[in-house]
């Protein structure tokens, strides 16, 4: 097998795998706020464990650590606000939800980024909202709160991917995934006691353990969903083009329906017009590869912090 074939394999794991982070927030009891502060917690700390962590951290300066830090707090609300979609709705409608990132990022990107504004992107974003319409309409009364959080997780995706491109060849990548998500469960043990009052619906203690089903979701999580994608897609970026590792990552909200349907039977949940709805966005979301400008790969810590994203500039 060559290299660049190889490098196919391991991007399409690596989705499959960020697939599953949302069955796997459906499994988990926990509420959405210590189910990420678990999450958060597990995997920054692991990569504390690492010395070239730690070298990374002393070498950088004050000004751009606390950048990553920011970074990492949007990322905890990024995920904050993805496992509450799935609490107040259910998996494929938060997967559906961050496929709007899209249409945020054409109108973030060129004011954070300094990147040239793309009117191509913008109308390919505003392609998706016929779509949004059809799904809005094909879920439950119910479950909209869910939408409208999803929703706020996919701007956030925008801000937080956008950011990380500015800064992202500025530092190592287990570096900078450590830093951000450690900042991110500081955020949240700082949130916490808000919660109750801005969220409630997200809230629950983090003094509270998991119970044992949960410790081993929450494991398969943190290790399998988090950091094997993450080490694998710094292997495989290095064999592919620009277009195809996007068109890769494009393809998770689909790998996540798929689950959610054949692991949860979400389907019973979901009206046709919903899937249809998903239908007009996954169309717009896999051309925006083939329209978008020519990129560059570069690191890939965008893709440790988060899951249906950029991950090219």
């Amino acid at each position: 097998m060559t290299p660049a074939a190889r490098a196919q394999w391991q991007i399409h794991l690596c989705v499959l795998l960020w697939g599953f982070t949302a069955i796997l927030g459906k499994l988990i009891t926990l509420p959405a706020l210590p189910l990420v502060w678990w999450r958060m917690l597990l995997v920054a700390g692991t990569l504390m464990l690492l010395p070239r962590v730690w070298h990374g951290l002393r070498a950088l300066p004050v000004r751009l650590l606390l950048a990553y830090a920011g970074v990492g707090a949007l990322v905890a609300l990024h995920w904050l606000t993805f496992y509450g979609a799935v609490k107040l709705a259910n998996a494929s409608v938060a997967a559906t939800c961050m496929a709007l990132a899209t249409v945020f990022v054409a109108l973030i990107e060129p004011l954070v980024a300094r990147s040239r504004f793309s009117w191509r992107e913008l109308l390919l974003g505003l392609a998706v909202l016929p779509g949004v319409a059809l799904v809005v309409g094909g879920v439950p009364a119910g479950m909209r709160a869910g939408i409208a959080v999803g929703a706020l997780s996919a701007l956030f995706v925008a801000c937080f991917g956008a950011m990380n491109k500015r800064l992202v060849e500025r530092a190592d990548p287990l570096t900078v995934t450590a830093l951000e998500l450690g900042a991110g469960t500081l955020t949240l043990t700082a949130l916490a006691p808000l919660m109750p009052l801005l969220f409630p619906a997200l809230a629950g203690s983090l003094l509270t353990l998991p119970s044992a089903q949960d410790g081993a979701w929450l494991l398969l999580l943190a290790f399998a969903c988090t950091l094997l994608p993450f080490a694998l897609s710094l292997v495989a970026l290095r064999h592919m083009s620009a277009f195809a590792a996007q068109l890769a990552v494009n393809l998770e909200p689909v790998y996540a329906i798929a689950l959610a349907i054949v692991l949860l039977g979400e389907q019973r949940e979901l009206s046709p017009g919903f899937y249809a709805g998903v239908a007009i966005i996954l169309a717009a979301v896999l051309v925006y590869p083939v329209l978008a400008r020519p990129r560059r790969i570069v690191h890939a810590e965008n893709i440790g912090t988060g899951e249906a994203k950029s991950i090219t500039r």
